[in-house]
């Protein structure tokens, strides 16, 4: 089969043949009909994301594709069942604190290593190979819309977010972050989830003027001017209590604004941090303990957050239209991972279509 192959960090990628994946049980084997591109898999390919991936490997975090062949533990997929391969692969032997890697990505930490060796290759591939446990059913979807359907990918990562802060229909979220591709994916989806108001602050006034037109009323939109004080006072003053705050701040933010955003959350209110942000975040102690505030961190998304995303999706109350896909040949993987770099944003999406 054709893969697009990474072999040394800071070379292109390099489309060819490669041995069939050879599924043993609990293995699932599908032909990828679409995998997303990330946007920065420019960084990635180049090293400069100093990611934990032993080469050469197969790229590509996660797809959409048909179930090719299921193992012996499959009860209920069949040959040619839609399905979204997600990337995120757990270990089997620790069902408390498993280890973890993302497939065709990176590894989180020595185990993720040792998992990595065996699901190592991505979705940039006519096949890949997950996990039975990671072939998730999208029941009839047809081949044209296959490249929207890998957005899930996208909204995944704030919904883990958003179910770990417990958010309940009717109340207000506040998206750190929400001129972003994840930050505007945390918008639709706590709207999907029913969300009574969403706020959303940034710099771009014109992404937060597209926010406010693709999302109406429920969405409302605070221009920030980089100090603290100041920016804290004017999402108050729009937000009203806020229940849940939700950083999805890139790393090249500063601390004091992820600090802005979390301080406003009422009191018994909830912080979930899943942005890059380093350095120390220094909330403070007195008002923590006081206002009981809850804050935790979330990396990625909990296993069962794959069904219920797709059946929010299948309903119709998570638009996956609203996202904008850009289709590219497996032989085009170098321009698709180009243009995946300039034309990354809210709402934008590059796959393969090998």
């Amino acid at each position: 089969m054709k893969a697009a192959v990474l072999k040394e960090f800071g070379r292109p990628l390099s489309v060819e043949d490669v041995a069939e994946p050879v599924p043993g049980t609990g293995e699932v084997v599908v032909d990828v009909v679409a995998a997303p591109v990330l946007h920065y898999t420019a960084e990635v390919v180049s090293g400069a994301r100093r990611y934990a991936l032993e080469l050469p490997a197969i790229l590509g975090a996660g797809a959409v594709g048909r179930v090719r062949s299921a193992g012996p533990d499959a009860t209920k997929l069949r040959p040619g069942d839609w399905v979204r391969c997600d990337p995120a692969v757990r270990s089997r032997d620790d069902a408390v604190t498993p280890d973890v890697v993302l497939q065709g990505l990176t590894a989180r930490g020595d185990g993720g290593l040792a998992l990595q060796r065996h699901f190592r290759n991505g979705g940039f591939a006519e096949r890949t190979m997950v996990p039975t446990e990671n072939a998730a059913p999208l029941g009839e979807i047809g081949e044209a819309g296959a490249g929207r359907w890998a957005a899930l990918g996208i909204c995944l990562v704030p919904y883990g977010g958003l179910l770990d802060g417990g958010l309940q229909p009717g109340e207000t979220v506040l998206v750190s972050g929400a001129t972003g591709t994840y930050g505007g994916a945390a918008v639709a989806v706590a709207i999907a989830m029913g969300a009574g108001r969403v706020i959303a602050p940034g710099r771009n006034r014109a992404a937060l003027a597209d926010l406010e037109q693709r999302f109406g009323h429920r969405v409302r939109t605070v221009v920030l001017c980089g100090n603290e004080d100041e920016d804290r006072e004017a999402m108050l003053s729009v937000a009203g209590p806020v229940d849940l705050v939700l950083d999805l701040l890139p790393p090249s933010a500063p601390a004091a604004a992820v600090r802005a955003a979390a301080m406003t959350v009422r009191e018994f209110g909830r912080v979930v941090l899943m942005g890059g942000v380093g350095g120390e975040l220094a909330l403070p102690y007195p008002w923590l303990m006081l206002n009981s505030v809850t804050v935790r961190g979330r990396w990625m998304y909990p296993r069962d957050a794959v069904p219920k995303l797709i059946a929010l999706a299948r309903c119709g109350l998570l638009d996956l239209a609203q996202f904008e896909v850009d289709e590219f040949a497996l032989s085009a993987v170098g321009e698709a991972v180009e243009h995946a770099a300039a034309k990354s944003g809210r709402f934008r999406l590059t796959v393969l279509r090998p």
